[in-house]
């Protein structure tokens, strides 16, 4: 079993628990480190709902592939899992689900699924990196050590995350190793990462964009290539919250493809004729007055000069250009084009073994008697809220379900 982590820690203790003698292999000096960063060390263990609901967040693919997976291992598993081990946690009301003791909870959650891992009875090797896997289809004969060291057994796990948070030891090499094998795998990509601008603003740095959509468009007055409801943050690079994280992914795309460009539309409808009439009703209104409606207060007079409008620009003196123009500008606020989205500080990496390449009733890789892959290796990518988590938690517990399907192993 490679892999300490979310997905590698559930599977780990289901294979022993059910009398399978279980090594875990953790490249790190402890289990569980990216757990323990999560949610800014708060942690949101999953997502609140029935499992149809938190399978309708993941795109349709991946949920017809997890199904199997969540149902066998729910969001209550895990919580009832955890509450017996004196860690409870609480609903928000986004249903993002909480360990109920705050800051810090990350870690207690960490030290709950490590009691679990050790008294199955699990053999826990730190500072433990695979650097290669030996075999050819359809057998695995053994993970090679760091230190040159073979380590062969029965059945494998591979459980060893992405990409991202490098920091916390996950690199993605075993991903190049598997497709050297000839498992079908998909290359890294950075997903739920925050989105660097050409242009950054960093005099807004902190200043959120609410109740509106981020827009990826091919360029200015081009056509929407995605659309993501939600707010935004501006950074001292571009920015971040949860709808540049969810739009990452295919604003990284857009851009590799040479047509990406960033709006964030703060209102739809008739906008012009809506200034219209207020020119009529309330002439002497100042524009910034209005406009501070819908932009924070320090974004009022910069907008304002970007439409070459004076500060103290009146409705009734405001030319049609210029009501047309800030019509344009609240349906899509121009944020410019983006940079380079980095896959290291993604919340979770896209891309990893093909989920056409495995069995989501066992996660046993096809053609292969002995493999199984579950976590981050496996080419899934949900949104934010918890639902990360609990595909790892879901699969790493089917992948170590071996006694059940006694035919296939890990």
């Amino acid at each position: 079993m490679a892999g300490g982590g979310a997905a590698g820690m559930i599977a780990a203790w289901r294979a022993a628990s059910a009398g399978f003698d279980t090594t875990l292999l953790e490249a790190n000096d402890r289990l569980g480190m990216k757990i323990r960063i999560s949610g800014g060390g708060k942690c949101n263990i999953t997502h609140d709902g029935p499992m149809a609901s938190v399978l309708a967040a993941f795109p349709r693919a991946q949920a017809r592939f997890l199904r199997p997976a969540l149902f066998a291992f729910t969001n209550r598993d895990v919580l009832d899992l955890l509450a017996r081990e004196g860690v409870h946690a609480q609903a928000r009301d986004n249903g993002r689900v909480f360990p109920v003791d705050g800051p810090g909870s990350a870690a207690k959650v960490t030290a709950a699924f490590e009691a679990l891992v050790r008294r199955a009875g699990v053999q826990v090797r730190l500072g433990a990196r695979v650097r290669a896997l030996e075999g050819r289809a359809p057998r695995l004969e053994a993970l090679v050590l760091e230190d040159g060291t073979w380590l062969r057994a029965d059945r494998f796990i591979l459980a060893t995350g992405g990409a991202s948070y490098p920091r916390t030891g996950t690199r993605g090499e075993l991903l190049a190793a598997l497709g050297a094998l000839g498992v079908p795998v998909a290359p890294w990509f950075p997903a739920l990462a925050p989105i660097p601008l050409k242009a950054p603003r960093p005099e807004w740095e902190g200043i959120p964009l609410r109740e509106g959509a981020l827009l990826l468009k091919a360029g200015p007055g081009a056509k929407v290539l995605a659309r993501y409801p939600g707010d935004v943050l501006f950074t001292r690079a571009g920015i971040s919250g949860p709808a540049a994280l969810e739009l990452s992914r295919p604003v990284e795309a857009a851009r590799r493809d040479g047509a990406a460009w960033l709006g964030y539309e703060l209102a739809a409808g008739d906008l012009d004729g809506d200034l219209v009439a207020l020119q009529r009703e309330n002439p002497h209104l100042a524009v910034r007055t209005w406009l501070a409606r819908w932009l924070p207060e320090r974004m009022c007079a910069p907008a304002l000069g970007m439409l070459g409008l004076a500060p103290d620009q009146r409705m009734k003196d405001l030319p049609r250009a210029g009501r047309k123009d800030l019509a344009a500008l609240l349906a899509a606020f121009p944020l410019g084009e983006p940079g380079r989205v980095d896959l290291e500080k993604g919340e979770v990496s896209a891309g990893g073994v093909l989920l056409s390449a495995v069995d989501p009733r066992t996660l046993a890789v096809k053609g292969w008697e002995n493999l199984r892959v579950c976590g981050e290796l496996l080419d899934v990518d949900g949104p934010v809220g918890g639902y990360n988590l609990q595909a790892a938690f879901s699969t790493g517990y089917l992948a170590g379900s071996l006694a059940e399907v006694s035919t296939h192993s890990t």
